[in-house]
């Protein structure tokens, strides 16, 4: 079934969403948060290629806004997040279908066992969606309720005769087998698609965003549309905001609660906990693998300039396991994190205020400097976000999970940091990392940022 998108804007601008300036709180003042829906199936949230679970807090936090228990919820972390170039052929760091469907199933396994139910949901953005599918194909269909794919590209990001043992060819033996038959879910789950109207990079005709530009991809914007499942267009979205922006969350809460939720915004804590994992990136590989050693540090900070304000509030360093924390704070406020470990590059991560407490805040030291950055400056590196395709404006909302990333190489690091810090705030009212020691491929004096635009 399919719904336009004419629908779907008309229902979700009827909601409480919040636009005000980003220096305001884009979160309700503090008050009950709603009741818990009956019978609502414990949920199992499910991240993308080269991703880990931090993606979801805001998503898990509009769902305790909405009365769902935190322990009734739990965002995996892959092992190896990173999909290999042939799914048979072995590669350091990176996982195979079959490595992604027995961790869900474990996962899976796990919160039964803790909530005692009999049967959870599943909600996964982008490769994420695809040991969803392969784990209830394989049999696992009694223990899902729901299942919701979110910009997964259930028919490929390309659909091609060359690449055949990729996981993302739609041509190859993983997604036929999965899409085999007349229709492309299983009975006794319910399934929801949701997918952008056309700026979803990895659901495109040309095959720009694979290395081919001006090839046919063989997908269209369609692509993540299953026959026998409910498939809704939220609009203009990209990628991550299928499953990360508010208009996601509703339709997500919706399909899973049977009704629309209360709110949209985010309820905040009177107090704030924070804690999470240090993860490796072997090689320039993006894993979910714990670091041992390193030291995380957590400031308060200017909101105007990103300055500090006094000492640390939190200071600690990683054990075996890779976890951090637990630092506590204000709702409020906002911070600077600052994570040091060996052969990595010192980052700062300035971040806008936690609203509500989180156990997945995970850190990834930036990524290795390359021989183009040589003799550069402050650079700025956009993290996420809406990119227009082919536009040179960059838009952005100030709900979405998005960041901006300053590095820097020379100077007085935190004096250069603060304009910029400024500046970006006022222009796109959004979070910034700042990566100190780093640079990466665009001087900030390049960038201009009255071309930059918000919603």
């Amino acid at each position: 079934m399919s719904v336009s998108r004419r629908l779907i804007l008309q229902g979700v601008g009827a909601l409480p969403l919040l636009a005000g300036p980003f220096g305001s709180p884009a979160f309700a003042q503090t008050v009950p948060a709603a009741p818990a829906p009956a019978e609502m199936p414990p949920v199992l949230f499910v991240h993308g290629n080269g991703d880990h679970a931090a993606l979801w807090i805001t998503t898990m936090w509009r769902m305790e806004s909405n009365g769902v228990p935190r322990d009734r919820m739990f965002a995996i972390n892959f092992t190896d997040p990173y999909a290999r170039t042939d799914d048979k052929v072995e590669q350091a760091d990176r996982s195979s279908t079959e490595d992604q469907r027995r961790e869900l199933g474990e996962a899976i396994k796990e919160l039964k066992r803790r909530t005692g139910a009999s049967r959870i949901a599943l909600v996964g953005n982008s490769r994420g969606g695809n040991p969803i599918r392969f784990y209830i194909k394989s049999g696992g269909g009694a223990d899902v309720s729901h299942a919701v794919l979110c910009g997964v590209p259930n028919h490929g990001i390309y659909d091609l005769d060359e690449g055949l043992g990729g996981e993302f060819n739609g041509r190859g033996p993983f997604l036929r087998g999965l899409n085999e038959g007349e229709t492309e879910v299983m009975p006794g789950t319910a399934f929801l698609t949701l997918r952008s109207d056309g700026i979803d990079k990895y659901a495109q005709a040309d095959g720009r965003f694979v290395g081919k530009p001006g090839t046919p991809t063989g997908v269209t914007a369609e692509g993540p549309a299953l026959k026998g499942a409910t498939n809704l267009v939220l609009g203009a979205v990209d990628h991550r905001e299928t499953a990360f922006h508010p208009r996601a969350f509703r339709e997500i809460y919706k399909f899973i609660a049977g009704r629309e939720p209360s709110r949209i915004e985010i309820v905040p804590e009177a107090a704030v906990t924070l804690s999470g994992l240090v993860t490796a990136t072997p090689g320039g590989i993006q894993t979910n693998r714990p670091v041992s050693g390193a030291s995380v540090d957590v400031y308060r900070v200017s909101a105007d300039t990103g300055e500090r304000i006094g000492g640390p509030i939190h200071s600690s360093q990683t054990g075996a396991d890779g976890r951090w924390g637990p630092a506590k704070a204000e709702p409020t406020w906002f911070l600077e994190i600052v994570l040091t470990s060996a052969g990595s590059a010192t980052t700062h991560f300035y971040r806008s205020p936690f609203p509500r407490s989180s156990d997945i805040v995970h850190l990834r030291a930036a990524r290795a400097l390359g021989p183009a950055d040589t003799g550069a400056g402050a650079v700025v590196l956009t993290a996420g976000g809406r990119h227009l395709l082919g536009a040179s404006t960059l838009i952005a909302e100030p709900d979405e999970d998005f960041a901006l990333v300053v590095r820097h190489d020379t100077g007085d690091l935190q004096a250069r940091a603060a304009p910029v810090h400024r500046q970006v705030r006022e222009h796109l009212r959004i979070p910034v990392v700042h990566a100190y020691g780093m640079t990466e491929a665009l001087p900030v004096t390049d960038v201009t940022l009255d071309e930059i635009d918000v919603l």
